[in-house]
């Protein structure tokens, strides 16, 4: 007696319902979508790079501004102090 596979109906038609069924994906389409999201991602990515290499140099020339006017300041004391001093010893 020779026994073949088969299987019982109901089981073939579980098996075909559980898998939906896909719609291709051309090359040409998906080329394009991966590359539109690549450069998206990385022009992201640049564009977040840029503005914090950008807010770092503002805060250096902030500072580097601030230091040349405590400078300046200390240097128009140091001047102011000594006319002073020259103005009185013309005066002896």
């Amino acid at each position: 007696m020779r026994r073949s596979f088969s299987a019982s109906l109901p089981t073939r038609d579980a098996v075909g319902s559980a898998l939906p069924a896909k719609k291709p994906v051309g090359a040409f389409r998906g080329g394009l979508f991966g590359f539109l999201a690549g450069t998206v991602a990385a022009g992201a990515a640049v564009y977040y790079y840029i503005l914090g290499e950008y807010r770092v140099s503002n805060e250096m020339l902030s500072e580097d501004i601030e230091a040349l006017q405590s400078a300046t300041l200390k240097l128009q004391t140091y001047i102011g102090e000594l006319e002073t001093k020259v103005d009185q010893l013309k005066k002896k």
